[in-house]
């Protein structure tokens, strides 16, 4: 606050499309290992970090200013899992060192997973407020985690493929949800459609 109770206002831009395109970018690659189109995990960290992480970490911080609690909790806890994910993936490949590798129990991912599941559930709920290509996409990350979930606790291979197309799919609709927002926003009208919210 300045002198004679006068308020300064910053404005920032909306950072939806950056959060949504570093989710886009980062379930892409991922499901590209997941599904056998790619093999290994070493090129997967940067962008687990960077796109995953990073991107989501300034899209919720920006979407905090903008007063926007549902995108500054989604990308928040979605920018950090990927973050943890990328460090766990380390762990894995011995970067951390032999002892950290030998103490890998994919189990404990298992317990992560179902705890992203809860929270996904509650946001999904709040999704519906939004617009319904954000319900595709928390609808689908719910199915993610559960299906995360049950292949770490070894409940069979078809898990896995549904948690590997399932991911494709976040991506494709992330990528279409971010240039949607921004063609949206720069032009000021209905470009490409996002689908009214369910509740309003």
């Amino acid at each position: 606050m300045h002198e004679k109770g006068t308020y300064v206002r910053i404005e920032v831009a909306d950072p939806t499309p950056l959060g949504l395109t570093g989710l886009a970018m980062v379930t892409l690659v991922a499901a590209s290992q997941k599904l056998g189109w790619t093999e290994g995990l070493s090129l997967l960290i940067p962008w687990a970090i960077f796109l995953g992480g990073f991107a989501q970490l300034m899209a919720c911080v920006y979407d905090f200013k903008h007063n926007n609690l549902f995108g500054a909790t989604a990308f928040g806890i979605y920018g950090l899992f990927w973050i943890s994910v990328a460090a766990s993936w380390m762990i894995k490949l011995g970067v951390f060192g032999p002892i950290l590798a030998q103490g890998y129990d994919v189990r404990q991912l298992g317990f992560v997973f179902l705890g992203y599941l809860i929270i996904s559930a509650f946001i999904t709920v709040a999704a519906f407020k939004t617009n319904k290509a954000l319900i595709a996409i928390m609808v689908l990350i719910d199915v993610l985690f559960l299906g995360l979930m049950l292949s770490s606790f070894g409940m069979g291979e078809i898990w896995h493929n549904i948690a590997a197309w399932t991911e494709l799919s976040i991506s494709l609709i992330g990528f279409y949800a971010a240039g949607a927002n921004m063609l949206n926003k720069m032009y000021g009208r209905t470009i490409l459609p996002l689908g009214a919210p369910i509740w309003n």
